[in-house]
């Protein structure tokens, strides 16, 4: 896929991982427009980069989504490529049984993007040459069980995002997948060293370097660093690979009293 003269939509755009996106898209030429919930963050956002194009959306309203398509497309009307990477990860003890919100998680990282998919996907396969790409996690391939509404979500999107291609494989929409593993982002803050287990979280710059190597070598599924080794390590010992990652449920039993 060439990086240049798109016009590129960024869900989650504001912060983080879709923000070291955008500025880096950005630089290879390319219109860029982001999307978020908090207005403070877009204007940071567009404070550090002048050149960016801000939205606000909650990608859990319908509403919103269809107003957003709405601004987006009677602004922008070459926009080619939608890049779904609002999420959102939470610890959560289900034997608490303590949050009323419990479906957020679903409705952020997996109803967003299909939601985002379904409004977009009329205009995309107009032009000649476009793309989506959602954001899954290297824990699409491996429950995380402190954070398991995140980590079903992310297996969610993950085989959305399969079917999805296939279904667009004879259209001019190609169909991108980015499985970021550990990332140096605000995502990760409400968890502590016992929850990591050492883990080292990647540099969302390097991150970002290659995700645009690998689009532009249209590499479809874009698994960098642990990502890949968590999707080798599910399929060649999955109940080990499991158990490793499911240590830290025992601190988070053990500081809650259950």
């Amino acid at each position: 896929m060439k990086l240049q003269s798109n016009t590129i939509l960024i869900t989650g755009g504001a912060s983080g991982i879709g923000l070291e996106l955008a500025g880096r898209l950005l630089e290879k030429g390319n219109t860029v427009i982001i999307a978020g919930r908090d207005r403070e963050k877009l204007d940071k956002a567009k404070a550090q980069y002048p050149k960016l194009h801000a939205f606000s959306c909650d990608v859990t309203d319908p509403a919103a989504i269809a107003e957003l398509y709405n601004n987006v497309t009677a602004q922008f009307p070459d926009l080619n490529v939608l890049i779904n990477n609002a999420g959102q990860m939470r610890k959560i003890n289900l034997l608490a049984n303590e949050l009323v919100d419990i479906n957020s998680e679903i409705a952020t990282n997996l109803s967003g993007p299909v939601r985002m998919v379904n409004q977009f996907l009329p205009h995309l396969l107009k032009r000649p040459a476009s793309a989506i790409m959602n954001v899954s996690s290297a824990l699409a391939f491996v429950p995380f069980a402190i954070s398991p509404v995140y980590g079903a979500t992310k297996a969610g999107i993950h085989s959305y995002t399969q079917s999805l291609r296939a279904q667009l494989k004879n259209t001019s929409v190609q169909v991108f997948e980015l499985a970021p593993p550990l990332t140096k982002t605000t995502l990760v803050d409400a968890f502590g060293p016992n929850d990591m287990k050492g883990s080292v979280p990647m540099e969302t710059s390097k991150l970002i370097d290659h995700v645009i190597a690998a689009m532009e070598r249209d590499q479809l599924e874009i698994r960098p660093g642990q990502s890949n080794l968590l999707k080798l390590m599910s399929r060649l010992a999955p109940n080990f690979i499991f158990k490793q990652l499911s240590k830290s449920v025992d601190a988070m039993l053990a500081d809650s009293g259950k």
